[in-house]
């Protein structure tokens, strides 16, 4: 089996920014700790499970592939921004347009009394 060199090595930085070690890591994610252990070593490749499970508990699956970080689309948002977009997401669509006709609103009224 081809191994993308590195995919082991970015594997364990996911695995240790998430502050677990290779027991816990593995099995949250439903692999023995020696499968974890191969994984990390190139020793094996990952399995398309193992993958999808890497995304459902907040590994940056992209990274681990490819090298590449993957874009956070909460990046740079404070908290209150979050709850606010999360909260947003949860309303149906025309509140969703209310809620852009004010914020439009009262950023033109913003921005003409900054003048």
């Amino acid at each position: 089996m081809l191994i993308a060199d590195g995919v082991g090595d970015r594997l364990r930085d996911e695995r240790e920014r998430l502050g677990l070690n290779q027991t816990d890591f593995g099995t949250l994610l439903g692999v023995s700790r020696g499968t974890q252990k191969n994984y990390e070593l190139g020793a094996n490749s990952l399995d398309l499970r193992y993958v999808a499970a890497l995304v459902t508990h907040g590994v940056d699956a992209g990274f681990v592939l490819t090298g590449r970080r993957s874009p956070s689309p909460d990046k740079g948002l404070s908290e209150t921004e979050q709850t606010l977009v999360e909260q947003f997401r949860t309303v149906p669509a025309d509140d969703q347009k209310a809620i852009l006709r004010f914020l439009k609103a009262m950023f033109d009224d913003a921005v003409k009394g900054s003048k």
